[in-house]
């Protein structure tokens, strides 16, 4: 549901009459809202049960899906847009949460690695079906069978998920406890390391698919939407990547696999300045590849350096990695109008040059 709207970006700027720039805010003003729940989810999250808390957030997020089909004006689009975000908040902050309590230390990489996997799935699905239903039907019946489809999903979670067996609910902590918990891992310099890292990761990741769907729509390619779309199968490799890494972290350490994570990406990105259509495809898979892997590293190393803090570091994490697809994602808009594909290149290289730093400074 987050990024079900991206490879619809080309679709809105002619349903709304609208620029590129002001289109990515329909995926801006989900991320954005999102990063903030995370933080309010976070700290719920320590008092209120973990199943019951995503089955909510995904139910609710499913009907503010519905509602964008019946949004007549784009401010409205974007209001049930930022609804979704902020209901979604709950679970990405819990969800890594519950595997960290749940799974043995020595095998969470791999089992984050699962749960990264299973997000690439469905973020390839929703883009590659919102793209094929939209160019043969409309955005709207799109939006309206994701919705749908996702409270199944909401059902379905509810029924197999096992409960919590190492989480006991804590009550009573206020805000400002909250907040001096959260000031202090910010603080912590290594941890600030990892939350830059997302930061990075997914300001790349974000800004090169988002207008990847503009490049691929106009010359040379002129691809349609559904074709434009076809490029999010790439997910399938971060599926893979993201498994696989996981177990390589497990074997040879999360910074060394970081560093080998941003160095793909700026690999990738290079690879796309082609105008041959193979080499551009060839160069996003390996960005996937690269984003994946990193992920699974940083998300992994935020939950076992942060220990009993875990949901709070965890969700402070996730508001680094939204903000980065929501900050990054619009100004990426002002790039493409001013620079084309050429600009976007050279803002995603910046943030890999970054990434590499971050790791490479920090503690094994």
């Amino acid at each position: 549901m987050i990024y079900c709207v991206q490879s619809l970006l080309p679709e809105f700027t002619h349903s709304f009459d609208i620029s590129p720039a002001t289109a990515s805010l329909a995926l801006s003003v989900t991320t954005g809202s999102l990063a903030l729940a995370i933080l309010l989810s976070g700290a719920l999250a320590l008092s209120v049960g973990r199943r019951a808390l995503i089955f909510v957030s995904i139910i609710l997020a499913a009907f503010c899906n519905l509602a964008t089909v019946l949004a007549w004006d784009w401010h409205l689009f974007l209001l049930a847009r930022a609804g979704e975000g902020f209901l979604l908040g709950g679970v990405p902050a819990i969800a890594m949460v519950y595997l960290a309590e749940e799974i043995d230390p020595r095998d969470l990489g791999r089992a984050t690695g699962l749960y990264v996997a299973g997000t690439a799935g469905g973020a390839m699905l929703g883009r590659l079906g919102m793209g094929a239903v939209a160019d043969f039907a409309s955005w709207r019946l799109a939006m309206a069978l994701l919705g749908v489809i996702c409270m199944g999903a909401a059902i379905c979670f509810l029924c197999l998920i096992p409960p919590s067996r190492r989480f006991t609910p804590r009550r009573g902590a206020g805000i400002a406890q909250h907040a001096k918990v959260w000031a202090g891992l910010l603080r912590d310099q290594e941890m600030l390391k990892l939350y830059v890292a997302g930061f990075a990761l997914t300001s790349i990741f974000v800004t090169v698919f988002s207008y990847s769907t503009f490049r691929l729509s106009e010359p040379p390619f002129r691809l349609s939407p559904f074709l434009t779309s076809l490029i999010f199968l790439t997910y399938g490799l971060g599926m893979v990547s993201s498994s696989t890494g996981g177990q390589m972290i497990d074997r040879w350490g999360h910074r060394n696999m970081l560093i080998v994570s941003f160095a793909l990406m700026a690999l990738g990105i290079a690879i796309t300045l082609s105008d041959n259509l193979v080499a551009v495809v060839l160069g996003i898979s390996i960005v996937t590849i690269g984003f994946f892997t990193g992920h699974s590293c940083t998300s992994s190393a935020v939950a076992v350096r942060s220990a009993e803090l875990r949901s709070h570091s965890t969700a402070l994490y996730l508001v680094f990695y939204y903000l980065g697809a929501s900050v990054i994602g619009t100004a990426g808009g002002a790039v493409w109008e001013v620079a084309g594909w050429l600009g976007i290149v050279l803002l995603g290289t910046a943030f890999c040059a970054m990434g590499v730093f971050v790791a490479s400074v920090s503690a094994r």
